[in-house]
Formats: structure tokens, C-alpha cells, sequence
């Protein structure tokens, strides 16, 4: 059986495109960086941990195969995480105008027999924003619980003059790394 340790709604639909079938299994995994960690050495930690956690989650499944991810935005070397309320997020969006930022994607399959990683890094250029625009998205709510304070999949997209690698990496899960790390998985099995 194949399990997503993911509550976010994007990654399950994001799954779901693959036309695999799977069940969502809840794991509780602290997102912090340590100061010693590129932001790509923490994104994939982070998906490393999920799904390590989501197959102890399953242990009754001895089959069990699960999925972990993590995504972040990440400009001038610094992480952007979820917005904590509206004035995070209008900063956020305030530092991303006008600029090229990254958002690193790691997925993780996780089984009893060992772990697989796979990372994607996407090049995202927004538009410049004014501080209307910025205002009137934030008061969407769209923003929140969002890495780096946007959805390319939303309203944000207007935003986006450019974009360079992994459209789905920058929802939250890179479909075209984990439907390889699932054909892994199956020739392995």
C-alpha cells in the first residue's frame, strides 16, 4: 500500500494525478532549519523525516511504501516558510517582487527495505507587486500555510512572469521525481 505523510490538500491531489491509489497517513515532523543547513539539505531532511515517520506510522503494513515532502522558497539564501499571520506574509510577497527566487522540492519513499530522495529546484520570477496588490492578496487568505507566502496554483499565478523547472515541485510535490521514485519502488518489489 502507498501512503502520503501529508495533510496538505495540494499534495493529495497532486498524488492523485499519478493515478496511484493511496491513503493519507498524519505524521507530526518539526519544520526548522539548523544554521548549518543549506536550504536544500533541510527541504530534504525534512521530506527524509516525514516519510520515515509515516512508515512507522504504518508499521502494521509490512508492504508499506510512503511518500514524505517538503517544500520551500527560498531567496538570497534564506528560507521562506509558512506565513505566521498577514504582515509575515505581506513581506514576504514585499521581498519576492520584482526578483527570480527558488523553491527546492524534495519527495521521499520510504520502505522496510531503505529510503529514496529526489529533489527538484525550480527558478520562479514574480513581477513587481505594489503594496495594493500585495494588500488585496493577502486578504484572500491564499497566502497562508503556504511556503514563501504564495499558491502558483491560485491567484498568485498573475504574479508569475517566469517560471523554470518543476510547475507541480512548486505546488508541493514534483510529480515527474515521484512518479520515478514509484517505478523504482515497484521494479524493487
Amino acid at each position: 500500500m502507498i501512503y502520503l505523510a501529508s495533510q496538505s490538500p495540494r499534495r493529495r491531489e497532486l498524488l492523485a494525478q499519478l493515478g496511484v491509489r493511496f491513503d493519507v497517513v498524519t505524521v507530526d515532523v518539526p519544520e526548522e532549519g539548523t544554521p548549518a543547513e543549506t536550504p536544500r539539505d533541510y527541504v530534504e531532511r525534512v521530506a527524509r523525516e516525514k516519510a520515515l515517520a509515516g512508515l512507522r506510522a504504518a508499521s502494521n503494513d509490512t508492504a508499506a511504501l510512503v511518500l514524505g515532502a517538503d517544500t520551500e522558497v527560498v531567496l538570497d539564501g534564506r528560507v521562506f516558510g509558512k506565513p505566521c499571520d498577514a504582515s509575515d506574509a505581506a513581506a514576504m510577497l514585499r521581498a519576492l517582487s520584482g526578483r527570480t527566487h527558488r523553491v527546492v522540492s524534495a519527495v521521499c519513499c520510504a520502505r522496510r527495505e531503505g529510503i529514496e530522495l529526489a529533489t527538484s529546484e525550480s527558478e520562479v520570477t514574480f513581477a513587481a507587486l505594489d503594496d495594493a496588490e500585495i494588500a488585496r492578496y493577502v486578504a484572500t487568505a491564499e497566502p497562508f500555510g503556504k511556503a514563501g507566502g504564495y499558491a502558483i496554483q491560485g491567484r498568485a499565478a498573475a504574479f508569475i512572469s517566469h517560471l523554470s523547472g518543476s510547475y507541480s515541485g512548486v505546488m508541493g510535490l514534483p510529480l515527474f521525481e515521484t512518479a520515478k521514485l514509484l517505478r523504482a519502488a515497484r521494479r524493487e518489489s
